[in-house]
């Protein structure tokens, strides 16, 4: 099968980087599994935030590979997770805007490892 990737540059509002990092804690400790659940609901393989600070403020450099995008977004807003509604509140409450980042190089062997 092979998975779409998307990047996406996020500019994190001012003073909200302590709860960035006490939501990617949350993501990535105490509700590991309902996070990972909701990621098989959405077709999701990976999802990956990365932190860039740059002078002019903090962003997220979101990265995702799914089988389907567009399934993705039809699963999260048909969502009944409770971690979803989290991170929804967490994005309305940090991210100040986003642009989608223009894919050069999508290489992976995720079908190889998974056979």
């Amino acid at each position: 099968m092979r998975y779409q990737t998307q990047c996406t540059k996020i500019k994190l509002k001012p003073d909200s980087l302590e709860r960035v990092r006490e939501w990617a804690r949350t993501l990535n400790e105490t509700r590991r599994a309902e996070a990972l659940a909701t990621l098989r609901d959405e077709t999701v393989v990976l999802e990956a935030a990365f932190l860039d600070q740059a002078s002019d403020g903090d962003y997220l450099i979101y990265i995702m590979k799914a089988a389907s995008f567009e399934k993705s977004r039809e699963a999260a807003a048909a969502s009944t997770h409770d971690i979803d509604r989290y991170h929804q509140d967490v994005k309305r409450s940090t991210w100040e805007g986003r642009k989608e980042l223009e894919l050069l190089v999508d290489l992976d062997t995720i079908d190889e490892i998974s056979e």
